[in-house]
């Protein structure tokens, strides 16, 4: 079985509290939870757009530094001049000098330096040249070490970014033009201090690394990142666990292909603001708890207390215990209730004592009265048929002899009989056929081949209880006022069928019907409340009907005037009274 939720069900009380529930405590929870899920994401996707345009600054801001090195290192690369000279074999030491008084000297002291390139070395292995100011001899020693041993990696013809002994370097190969065999280079030393301020001064809020095409940290602002002796991975850096990576690569770009800023920035850090307003977020939520918790449970005071107040009072009233509810200072509609409750109390007790007494002895006589006419009209009925019967009997004998006139008699009996033995006021359809059945078969013994009758009931109808000779009366209307007035042979059909909860009976005859005028008339006549009149079987019936259905019963005639009379009637099943 299923149960259906209804509010009514439920006390007042809880349904207070599931208002408080539903209207404050669940909107308040599921907005300060959306409002922090919604701040939290917000200042993250900030901080996020905030990270990677700092490390895209970062990113930029070297690039510029950079490329005042691969500048100095592009002008030397071009000039021919410069190229051919150091590549030059001189004859004497003194010419090498003079050659570098008047040449060499002045386009290197020439070349323009920026604040990123900290010092620029030009390297040859021509055996005629002497190492001085800025240019010093490719030896041995120089080609082991590390940057000499990096740069052979690449074989391009623009500079090479390399980190090695705590500098990041610019190595640019001189071989623009030819050189008759001998290699010379050019090594170009950023400024590591000015490299250093970018990263630390880097509004990016986290650790930033730049690493190499093998993925190896050439520099970073964590010094652990920072190589000495074997240099680390980047894959290899331990990372917090909640960390957000970004980065940002080179392309485009020869000399810095595949050079990469990795920037990593702690979660809690990026949350930090919305921790540190996690307070404020509880507090305030805390006083849209206890604000309104206080005031729906003072209103929720005002109104249970009384009314369960009201509700012993009215308790009290069923057990005819009349006392009134102390007044109180209250003008809303429970102090209103109050005031007619007391009002309807003393009501009720002056009634009880003053009308009530009264009133049941009234009643009592009443229904005496109507118990009585109830019997005065059952008392009317069995004479009247009783005449009806035996004049029918005594007009046949006059006209012929005949043994048919014992049937008839015993037909009679079984009629008389049975409208003075039933110990009931009511009884089924079955008997009151039967009494039909009879009384057709006098009428029919009285008239001959001059009436026929059938009559159809369904089998369930046949046990329904119904009022004692409700239908009779108007089976001898119609047999008796329509059929004889009539010159040919009359026909009576009576059906009994149930429809859903109602029980109908349906008589037709074809005999002479009556005018509009009659119709109204005999309607009106069965309206009256005063005697009985001429038609006093249908009076009977109707009102006997009405005494025992009340309003739940339908009476409906159809007539046409020369063409017979229909007459239906509706009985509910479930409703009928005994009589």
């Amino acid at each position: 079985m299923r149960l259906k939720f209804n509010l009514n069900y439920l006390k007042l009380r809880d349904k207070l509290l599931l208002m408080y529930l539903l209207s404050v405590f669940i909107p308040i929870v599921v907005t300060n939870v959306v409002f922090y899920n919604v701040t939290t994401a917000n200042i993250r996707s900030q901080k996020m757009r905030d990270a990677d345009m700092a490390l895209n600054n970062l990113k930029n801001d070297l690039r510029v530094t950079i490329d005042q090195g691969v500048g100095l290192s592009y002008s030397l690369y071009a000039d021919s001049i410069f190229n051919k000279t150091i590549a030059r074999r001189f004859s004497s030491q003194m010419d090498y000098v003079e050659v570098y008084n008047t040449y060499l000297r002045g386009v290197l002291t020439d070349l323009n330096i920026h604040g990123g390139v900290s010092w620029y070395q030009v390297y040859t292995d021509n055996p005629t040249v002497l190492s001085s100011g800025y240019i010093d001899r490719l030896t041995d020693a120089v080609r082991i070490s590390d940057w000499y041993t990096h740069s052979n990696f690449y074989s391009v013809p623009y500079p090479t970014l390399i980190y090695s002994d705590g500098k990041l370097s610019l190595i640019q190969r001189l071989n623009n033009y030819h050189t008759g065999g001998i290699e010379q280079l050019v090594k170009i030393d950023l400024n590591m201090n000015l490299i250093r301020q970018k990263f630390l001064n880097s509004a990016f809020d986290g650790k930033v690394y730049f690493v190499d095409p093998e993925c190896r940290i050439q520099f970073a602002n964590d010094p652990w990142g920072e190589g000495s002796g074997e240099i680390a991975k980047f894959e290899d850096v331990a990372l917090p666990k909640n960390s957000l990576l970004f980065e940002a690569s080179y392309t485009g770009i020869n000399y810095l292909e595949g050079w990469t800023l990795h920037g990593v920035m702690d979660e809690e850090s990026v949350l930090n603001e919305v921790r540190k307003s996690r307070s404020f977020v509880i507090w305030l939520a805390c006083i849209n708890f206890v604000l309104p918790s206080l005031i729906i449970a003072a209103m929720s005071r005002s109104l249970h207390v009384r009314l369960v107040r009201i509700l012993k009072h009215m308790k009290k009233v069923k057990s005819q215990d009349f006392q009134t509810i102390p007044n109180e200072e209250a003008r809303d509609e429970i102090g209103q209730l109050t005031i007619e409750f007391n009002r309807m109390t003393e009501t009720i007790n002056s009634l009880i004592n003053e009308v009530y007494l009264a009133d049941i002895q009234k009643k009592d006589l009443e229904l005496k009265q109507q118990q009585a006419q109830l019997h005065a009209l059952h008392s009317q009925i069995n004479p009247h048929f009783l005449f009806n019967t035996m004049e029918s009997i005594r007009m046949r004998s006059l006209i012929k002899g005949e043994e048919e006139t014992a049937r008839i008699i015993h037909n009679m009996a079984k009629m008389f009989r049975r409208s003075i033995s039933w110990s009931r006021n009511d009884v089924t359809v079955q008997e009151e056929l039967e009494l039909i059945r009879n009384f057709l078969e006098i009428q029919k013994y009285r008239f001959g081949d001059k009436l026929e009758y059938s009559i159809e009931a369904e089998p369930a109808a046949l046990e329904q209880r119904i009022p004692k000779m409700v239908f009779l009366p108007f089976v001898e209307n119609a047999s008796i006022h329509g059929v004889e007035s009539i010159p040919g042979q009359g026909v009576i059909r009576l059906s009994i069928t149930l429809r859903e909860d109602q029980l109908i009976f349906s008589i037709e005859d074809n005999g002479i019907g009556m005018s509009p005028a009659k119709l109204e008339e005999l309607r009106e006549y069965l309206e009256q409340e005063a005697g009985m009149g001429e038609r006093i079987g249908m009076k009977n019936a109707y009102s006997r009907l009405k005494l025992c259905y009340q309003d739940r019963f339908d009476f409906a005639i159809h007539t046409w005037e020369g063409r017979g009379t229909q007459i239906e009637i509706a009985l509910l099943i479930d409703e009928a009274e005994e009589i």
